[in-house]
């Protein structure tokens, strides 16, 4: 149903250089790059994630309760996605570990202050 998620960025080298490593942990290349943005994906069936300068110029914010999360296969990569992210500088928001039946996640905050999830679901 979602397309594609952009989160917004102040300093896209600082930004390209986090999801370049994060990303990198699930397999994801960048698609797409041009001036203001870059993109990633897993592949043709995955959800691309960009980030980009905003449009209208004006300064990168993030939005209270606005979250992004990240799907993979299994605890072990929710694991090292959620420790790559924290090595990197993020900010922790809830270690990863079981949310209730059938739901295993890790919350972190990216350089600029965007709230991520990874996650994995085995129901």
């Amino acid at each position: 149903m979602i397309g594609y998620l952009t989160l917004g960025t102040n300093d896209l080298d600082k930004a390209v250089a986090y999801y370049d490593e994060l990303l990198a942990e699930i397999g994801a290349k960048r698609y797409m790059t041009e001036e203001t943005f870059v993109a990633w994906t897993t592949g043709a069936d995955s959800t691309p994630i960009s980030i980009s300068k905003p449009f209208n110029g004006e300064p990168a914010t993030v939005g209270n309760g606005v979250m992004a999360a990240i799907e993979v296969d299994s605890k072990e990569a929710v694991d090292r996605v959620y420790a790559k992210a924290i090595a990197m500088g993020s900010a922790d928001e809830g270690a990863a570990g079981p949310r209730g039946e059938g739901f295993y996640a890790g919350y972190f905050r990216d350089l600029d202050g965007n709230k991520l999830n990874v996650f994995c679901v085995s129901w």
